[in-house]
């Protein structure tokens, strides 16, 4: 076990997404200690898995990159990766937080040559690309991963990819013998940056998900589109080459259901859009429809909207949509026209689902001292030092997640220096 304790103020932040990142460089720049952790072997949270992202349609290295150089040249902030809280004792001022740091089996001497991955001859799912495509075993989480230090899935090792990634390593950085650490913060205030996650889409029946490659989420869109990402930048059928002349998208997909998530996740439709500029730019003459209960597309991005809607190959229905049916070459987004009252079936190429935001926090559970309302989303308790930032606290967009991050570094500088 290992005690680690700041000057008087540290803060703790819990989750290394662009909230994360944003809390701990705000309260560590004006001099606070911060311990900043995720559980993910690398930081970067969902921003780095998008191609784009609004207000000016960035790569994620436009935000990211920047992030990382200042947690780099900053003393004040010590970094945890593969860590997640466990418990939390005392009150604000003296805090006591347990933090269990899950082994990654590739000590601090790795210099991210790849040789262990070259060497490798086990493959699993790839995470960061929503199961789409393989890499091995040992691996480097992402294109952008800090720190910069491969992973090994040892569960996956067979005896022989075990005894070849240790063979391979010329810096002895392998350390399959690695085990789980335990570390105790004392800190005076905690801001909770857990971020989100998608909404299982398996749990929608009548949508059909994993029963055709030909449906899809809105984030396994976002991970074709990257250059960076399983199909090398092109929108196709998952686990083919087969181009697309046809797409629907599905809104509201568990969202504002109150069998699912009853709230409104504020960026699917803004995402829809986003993505309907990726088909623009790949597929000119595709048509594209778009099942809607409701376009919210708030302030600054009604223009945006306006623009794709004028486009003479997409086509509106506003209506629920009842099911997906799966057939041999597409599938059938069934809905009611909420205008007409017309049943409308529609058969395209790809569906793509966009999921809601649920709280990452809501699946796993909050550790004592942590409230969370109806949805899972974090309650603040300002006088007590547990603050919650992005989209932990509120499904929200790259621009309001930052200014929400900001707050809450401010309110725990607050609770600090009383």
């Amino acid at each position: 076990m290992t005690d680690e304790q700041g000057t008087s103020g540290a803060i703790l932040v819990v989750g290394g997404g662009i909230s994360g990142l944003t809390a701990a460089l705000e309260a560590a720049e004006v001099g606070n200690d911060v311990f900043l952790i995720d559980r993910n072997p690398s930081f970067g949270g969902r921003v780095a898995q998008l191609n784009e992202y609004f207000p000016k349609m960035c790569p994620p290295s436009c935000g990211l990159e920047i992030n990382y150089k200042r947690i780099k040249n900053n003393r004040k902030i010590r970094t945890y990766t593969m860590a997640s809280v466990s418990s939390v004792s005392g009150g604000p001022g003296n805090y006591e937080v347990s933090v269990e740091v899950a082994p990654r089996y590739v000590n601090s001497n790795c210099t991210a040559c790849g040789d262990c991955a070259a060497a490798c001859p086990d493959e699993i799912d790839n995470e960061f690309n929503f199961g789409m495509d393989k890499c091995k075993a040992a691996y480097l989480p992402h294109e952008m991963a800090f720190p910069r230090r491969y992973v090994i899935a040892k569960d996956a090792l067979s005896a022989e990819g075990g005894e070849a990634v240790k063979a391979s390593c010329k810096y002895d950085a392998v350390d399959l013998d690695m085990k789980s650490e335990t570390i105790t913060l004392h800190v005076d205030s905690i801001v909770w940056a857990t971020g989100w996650q998608p909404y299982a889409p398996e749990k929608m029946d009548n949508l059909n998900f994993g029963k055709s490659d030909a449906i899809v989420t809105n984030m396994m869109v976002e991970r074709m589109a990257a250059p960076n990402g399983p199909t090398g930048g092109k929108i196709v059928i998952p686990g083919s080459d087969k181009e697309i002349e046809s797409i629907g998208f599905v809104q509201c997909a568990g969202s504002r259901d109150e069998t699912h998530l009853e709230y409104c996740s504020h960026i699917c439709c803004t995402a829809t859009f986003k993505q309907m500029n990726y088909i623009r730019e790949q597929y000119p003459e595709a048509k594209i429809y778009v099942f809607y209960i409701d376009l919210r597309t708030p302030g600054k991005y009604d223009k945006f909207r306006e623009k794709l809607m004028a486009d003479e190959n997409a086509e509106f229905i506003k209506g629920k949509v009842a099911d997906i049916e799966v057939q041999g070459d597409g599938v059938t987004v069934i809905a009611e026209d909420a205008v007409s009252g017309a049943k409308v079936q529609q058969k395209v190429d790809l569906a793509v689902l966009a999921t809601g935001m649920q709280p990452s926090i809501a699946e796993s559970g909050a550790p004592a001292g942590v409230n969370l309302d109806n949805n899972g989303f974090v309650l603040s308790d300002y006088a007590n030092g547990i603050i919650g930032a992005g989209c932990a606290k509120k499904a929200s967009d790259v621009v309001t997640t930052t200014q929400s991050s900001t707050a809450a570094a401010l309110k725990a500088i607050q609770v600090s220096r009383r």
